[in-house]
């Protein structure tokens, strides 16, 4: 891919699709290139892209098919969780490369800044960023990048001043002052480019300039005093020696160039506007904060004339080594500050370094900061001066008391990964072993201590690198996981670092922080959380030991859901456990059980709302929250943000052979399963849960799960197979003469009638199709009867009997409306439209299937509503109404997406043909 955004809107594709212009896929590609990590939320889009409009869904879906048509889908790939993603590859964009350039000019020297600054502003002319876009959204953004790329400009006219590149920067200033004559930076360098103006000249324009922008800032200040003769130094500023006790680092900031570049913004303007800039980092451990203090305070020092100071406090530090006392960390500042003081006592030398600081623009580098009591008494009080903390803890209280600009890292992208990864690694080989790098990075959690003790295992010869699939295969066991991060001697190791941070917690912290990692994960509801520590005593208090966690960066917090990084899961299980073997396996036989019985109670109470007409032997809750979801949509949404949580407790349950949750579990949620067309996940659950119900199960509640799983390889169109396990169903439910006996054996003939009807057995079909509706009539349930008269109807209308077939499909009707089962409805007014069809009655079958499409979607019922749209499609190309075929087309797009992708290309040929 290639895009712009930087002037006129373009992209273009590997395959040659291309957006430009102020089409709808250009503004989206435009707002996604511009939004933090490439995404956007649904409603962001609708909100940008069509301002105002409150139902702008069905637009951002085809607003997203268009883009990712044009760009393909490794650019646009699908997204879950109702975001859009783009995938911008290394030097993608120009926005970019300007990026990635100015990241690499820090640091360099003043000439190879000059270079490298004007490499990545590239062929920029000054052209408007998101040129023909419009609405406030873009104006913004316009606004964002325009600052962004004005700061490049200055950059490299301030790299261009100190490397002497004076015609360039006469010409160039003289272009950007006609421009923008009103900029301090511009003007600044205009008047150093051109020093040898007469003074008189100099004076008007600096008198005229003043006159209309207001008194100069300070750089601006300094430029004129120089060409004026004076010696200008800021206020206060000492004459030498100016201390400068920031330590050295030789590691690279790889990934975090916009976190950087956004503090130095926040940093210059609360300076510039007189006040003190707190900056608060913080993050887990081994996430680089200390390495991006260091980068900020070198891009930061030369603002700060009258020094840096730094200490290192020793929050987490490892071993014996005690936490830094604020005393003497504040001798020490106060040691080259003079005029030296011997004040004592911790209030009195806070005190003196408020004095002392002052009238200086001094910047304070704090690392590792345990808590608030340690930091405040080393800050400065109002003033010009700067402070950079750094603490694996939120200091909750310090933003509660202080103004902060506040920052938590996260572990980098993949991408970021795998640089650090493969540093020094050889591009052939970086091609040969590129899946195992990237099985790396993963098992490494992107973290960058983590994935810094691997590449320095590499570059070291301790593990040459044709020894990485093997590195790959030990990382997988997770006791060894941890016996892999850990160098030598001490040098770099993430079981000691996590060991730093988790034993300064309290009991009930560290207690839970083990049951997340005993907890299946990857994520936990807060309800969740709150029921593991009913597994620990009812006097828990789980909610502030939550909080505990979370200001502590041990657990991750995302929207309301939370959850361990893996290395963190990885070091809790080994060395957090709450006692000796004996009481921790009690403690996690009952978190255990706590887990999987909130799940259970929880999917039960979704699948009634999404099937009220299946009952399971699952009980009352004991100890747990349930949801009360209001209605489908609220239940779907629940399981969506649940599903990877809840496959994951029920792998636990056949892994520790708890049969209540291995057969349960997956019954609970079949029905969410088919609607969201998850068919592969629900046999492999169904499969552990038939094995468990034939040795523990009623006779009925096994022909239920056999049901479940002839349902689900019908959904796969194995047949056969289904048939199989609906005739084991239909024995099972003949055992039980009870009246729930009978109407599992209904259920079980209607489910074989219909499986028959597929393979064409249509005298077999029918005959257990009518065996069913006996039953169901005589049972008097109308669901149960509506669904197996659909099934005659659509059997008659196979063998070309439309009459017959109408007269069941209307008695189906007049059955299923006499109960709330919308589901039914829709599968009876799906087959009603097919036989009006067939008889020529075309108005009526397109107004059957529009109603059926409609109840299908409410019902979020993919599949159903994916097959009913197509075929209606076709229906509407036959009546001349190609408008509406390609809506009906361009839904089924989305669906498909949604539901995997496949057979979108065949759906995008149809509606080629049709545009």
């Amino acid at each position: 891919m290639e895009g712009y955004v930087l002037g006129p809107v373009r992209a273009e594709g590997a395959d040659g699709g291309r957006v430009f212009g102020s089409s709808k896929a250009a503004a989206l590609f435009a707002l996604l290139m511009t939004s933090p990590g490439y995404r956007c939320t649904r409603k962001e889009i609708a909100e940008v892209l069509w301002e105002g409009d409150g139902n702008a869904g069905g637009r951002v879906d085809r607003a997203i098919s268009d883009l990712r048509k044009q760009l393909g889908r490794e650019i646009v790939p699908q997204g879950r969780s109702g975001y859009c993603v783009l995938r911008v590859p290394e030097g993608g964009s120009d926005l970019h490369r300007l990026r990635a350039g100015m990241a690499r000019a820090a640091g360099l020297s003043p000439a190879e800044q000059f270079e490298q600054i004007g490499t990545a502003l590239g062929g920029w002319d000054g052209a408007e960023p998101l040129e023909g876009l419009t609405g406030r959204g873009f104006r913004l953004r316009r606004e964002e990048l325009r600052a962004e790329l004005m700061a490049a400009v200055y950059a490299r006219m301030n790299a261009a001043w100190r490397s002497r590149e004076e015609k360039w920067l006469r010409e160039e200033t003289e272009k950007w002052f006609g421009r923008a004559p009103g900029q301090s930076p511009v003007f600044r360098f205009y008047l150093l480019a051109h020093e040898d103006l007469p003074e008189r000249r100099r004076e008007q324009l600096i008198g005229r300039w003043t006159e209309r922008n207001g008194k100069p800032d300070a750089d601006l200040q300094s430029a004129i005093d120089q060409l004026r003769g004076v010696a200008h130094r800021s206020a206060g500023t000492l004459l030498p020696p100016v201390p400068d006790q920031l330590p050295g680092s030789k590691r690279e900031a790889i990934g975090q160039e916009e976190l950087i570049r956004g503090l130095v913004d926040a940093v210059c303007a609360e300076q510039d506007a007189g006040n003190l800039a707190l900056v608060l980092i913080s993050g887990m451990a081994g996430v680089g904060k200390s390495m991006v203090a260091h980068h900020l305070a070198c891009r930061l020092r030369e603002r700060f004339p009258d020094g840096v100071l730094y200490a290192g406090l020793n929050g987490f530090a490892e071993g014996d080594v005690r936490p830094a006392e604020p005393d003497e960390v504040l001798d020490g500042f106060l040691a080259v500050l003079p005029p030296y003081t011997t004040v004592t006592g911790p209030e009195s030398r806070s005190k003196a370094l408020h004095s002392a600081l002052a009238h200086r623009s001094v910047l304070i580098v704090l690392d590792d900061a345990l808590n608030a009591r340690q930091v405040v008494p080393l800050l400065p009080g109002d003033g010009t001066c700067a402070v950079i903390i750094t603490s694996r803890n939120d200091l909750v209280s310090l933003q509660s008391e202080r103004r902060v600009t506040f920052r938590k890292m996260e572990p980098l992208s993949e991408a970021d990964a795998l640089e650090v990864l493969q540093e020094r690694v050889s591009p052939k080989d970086r091609q040969t072993y590129d899946r195992a790098f990237r099985e790396l990075v993963r098992l490494c959690g992107r973290l960058p201590l983590a994935l810094t003790v691997v590449a320095r295992l590499l570059a070291g010869g301790a593990r040459p690198v044709r020894t990485i699939p093997a590195l790959v295969r030990e990382m997988e066991q997770e006791r060894a996981k941890l016996d892999v991060l850990d160098l030598p001697q001490g040098e770099r190791s993430v079981r000691a670092a996590l060991n730093c941070s988790v034993r300064v917690l309290g009991d009930e912290a560290r207690l839970l922080l083990w049951q997340l990692a005993v907890h299946p994960g990857p994520t936990a509801s807060w309800e969740a959380v709150m029921d593991l520590g009913r597994a620990a005593g009812e006097a828990t208090r789980t909610d502030l030991a939550l909080m505990e966690l979370l200001e502590a960066n041990l657990v991750e917090c995302h929207g309301e859901r939370y959850g361990l990084h893996d290395l963190v899961r990885a070091f809790a299980r080994q060395h957090a456990r709450p006692g000796p073997d004996g009481e921790t396996a009690d403690i996690e036989r009952a978190t255990v059980r706590q887990v999987l019985e909130h799940q259970l109670h929880n999917v039960r109470a979704c699948d009634r709302v999404i099937d009220h007409e299946r009952t399971l032997p699952v009980g009352e809750p004991d100890g747990v929250t349930v949801a009360d979801p209001a209605g489908l949509g609220k239940a779907m949404a629940y399981l969506d943000e649940e599903y990877a949580t809840v496959q994951q407790g029920i792998r636990l349950a056949v892994g520790q052979g708890i049969q209540r949750y291995a057969l349960l579990l997956p019954m609970a949620l079949v029905t969410y399963q088919w609607r969201r067309h998850l068919l592969g996940d629900a046999l492999k659950n169904l499969h552990y849960a038939v094995d468990t119900a034939e040795s523990v199960a009623s006779p009925v509640d096994c022909a239920m799960v056999h049901r479940m799983l002839a349902g689900t390889k019908w959904r796969l169109g194995t047949y056969d197979a289904a048939v199989g396990h609906l005739r084991r169903a239909v024995r099972l439910s003949a055992e039980d003469r009870s009246e729930e006996g009978r109407l599992s054996l209904a259920r079980s003939l209607h489910r074989l009638g219909l499986t028959l009807r597929k393979q064409e057995d249509w005298a077999g079909a029918e005959e257990e199709l009518c065996r069913a509706l006996e039953l169901f009539r005589e049972l008097a349930d109308p669901v149960g009867e509506a669904a197996t008269l659909n099934a005659l109807g659509a059997l008659h209308h196979d063998r070309g009997d439309h009459e017959q077939a109408l007269r069941r499909c209307a008695d189906a009707l007049e059955a299923v409306e006499r109960t709330a089962e919308r589901s039914g409805l829709a599968d009876v007014l799906f087959t009603l439209a097919k036989v009006h069809l067939s008889r020529s009655e075309r108005d009526e079958g397109i107004r059957l299937y529009r109603r059926a499409c409609a109840i299908y979607q409410e019902q979020e019922n993919r599949p159903s509503e994916d097959k009913a749209r197509l075929l209606f499609s076709d229906v509407l190309v036959s009546a001349g109404e190609t408008g509406e075929a390609v809506r009906e087309l361009e839904r089924v797009i989305v669906l498909r997406e949604l539901m995997g992708g496949a057979g979108v290309r065949e759906i995008r040929e149809r509606l080629e043909g049709l545009r």
